[in-house]
């Protein structure tokens, strides 16, 4: 009875979402001005900014909407907080540190700025003291304004700039966090220099590690602040699904394995399920070849439209939840076609296979579930092979995805800190083979 009463409400709930169609979720007045703005300047220029109040003591802040640039290179309007130092700036400027957030969601509602008080320190959905709907917030934000830096949080694209948020494209997020520095170096009011950093957790330490494997667009011309230069990148806990794909597959028989052991690994509660589908449900406009229809149903697609496109993370993963219980998978097809195009964009949108143009580390915990360790080992051992300088550093105790940024903060901003000051960084990429997952 309890398998039949599940089935009837999975039929019921799919039939009551296909009737309403939703429109965007509102935002705020900054948020709905920025989406109408054509993203026709320059990469990282600011083209609306408001100052806004803060509670970290010596600091000023603004929400920002710049140009940035997605996977394909078509540009696009992102969002944003920036926070400096109150005071003049030395001589050569401050340096920035470049702020990539873990996942929030996919809506215009979805981004961090948007949280009526911003600029605090991280604070998490999941963790005692968490007190809000999502995770906002900046870490160490309290520190790195003592410090003297200049920090710049993106949005992403898409998470209230307009557009659909091309979610887990490393590719398309790191360059928003890059962007975003721009913008902030661009701002006479911050004292920002040239000299930055970036640090990202989850989707943002995807989107941070690949961005330093993108030379071109780094040294790239005409922008709104030209000549940045990456001292540093800080992974925190971060994902990499080219790693664990070394070879794109010869064939769709060979990309079906491929893409079954992706889905499976993903899969193994709503909650995961719920990132898994968003970031597929993301790549659909990034590439033209990929249909939704090819790996989930009708009535799948119907409802990850409508579930995606409305709510952030937490209420889209307790709307799966509700509507579908333990019967979630059945929004997938079991004969998918077309496997080969979506591992290809997958691995295409995901971490390039290039040496990092600065020195990497990356901080991970043995109770991580959420973000498999092996990626983050993968990706050292392809980087290490490659030339690059990267450190894979295990926090101490048993350390779950979401205390990771805590843990990780005193190690990391000595490490940060030591790269501002031109003292060169040390790495385990001799014993990387050996280094263990968990």
């Amino acid at each position: 009875m309890k398998k039949l009463v599940s089935g009837l409400m999975f039929g019921a709930c799919i039939c009551a979402m296909a009737t309403t169609v939703l429109a965007d979720p509102p935002v705020a007045q900054f948020y709905a001005e920025a989406q109408k703005i054509a993203p026709t300047g320059k990469l990282g220029e600011v083209v609306k900014k408001e100052k806004i109040k803060t509670s970290v003591k010596g600091a000023q802040a603004w929400k920002i909407a710049y140009i940035s640039s997605d996977y394909a290179g078509n540009k696009t309007i992102a969002t944003g907080l920036v926070v400096a130092p109150v005071g003049p700036a030395p001589k050569e400027g401050r340096p920035i540190m470049g702020w990539a957030h873990g996942t929030t969601g996919t809506a215009q509602n979805c981004g961090p700025s948007q949280i009526l008080d911003p600029v605090v320190p991280l604070n998490e959905y999941f963790l005692i003291g968490g007190n809000s709907w999502t995770d906002y917030g900046i870490p160490s934000v309290e520190e790195f304004i003592a410090q003297g830096y200049v920090i710049a949080a993106t949005d992403y694209q898409g998470l209230g700039g307009g557009g659909r948020h091309q979610y887990s494209l490393a590719n398309s997020n790191g360059k928003d966090a890059l962007n975003s520095v721009r913008a902030a170096s661009s701002m006479k009011e911050t004292g920002a220099g040239k000299k930055a950093a970036l640090y990202g957790w989850s989707q943002g330490g995807g989107a941070v590690l690949a961005v330093t494997s993108m030379p071109e667009y780094v040294a790239q011309k005409g922008t709104a602040a030209d000549g940045i230069e990456l001292v540093g990148v800080v992974g925190l806990a971060p994902f990499d699904n080219a790693a664990v794909v070394p070879n794109l597959p010869a064939n769709e028989a060979e990309a079906q394995k491929v893409m079954d052991g992706f889905i499976a690994m993903f899969s193994k509660t709503v909650f995961d399920f719920g990132h898994m589908s968003m970031a597929l449900w993301a790549m659909e406009p990034a590439f033209p070849n990929l249909k939704l229809t090819e790996l989930f149903t009708d009535d799948g697609v119907k409802a990850m439209n409508e579930i995606y496109s409305n709510k952030c993370m937490h209420t889209a993963a307790d709307t799966m939840s509700y509507n579908f219980g333990d019967n979630y998978k059945n929004l997938l097809r079991a004969d998918r076609t077309n496997t080969l195009g979506w591992v290809t964009g997958i691995v295409k949108a995901s971490n390039p296979p290039v040496k990092p143009i600065a020195p990497v580390v990356i901080y991970w915990g043995t109770g991580d579930v959420t973000n498999p360790p092996i990626m983050g080992k993968l990706y050292q051992e392809q980087m290490c092979n490659l030339g690059g300088s990267v450190d894979r550093v295990q926090l101490p105790g048993v350390q779950t995805h979401f205390t990771t940024p805590g843990v990780s903060g005193p190690f990391y901003r000595d490490w940060v800190k030591d790269r501002f000051a031109g003292k060169p960084a040390t790495n385990n990429c001799a014993i990387a083979a050996q280094l263990p997952i968990k």
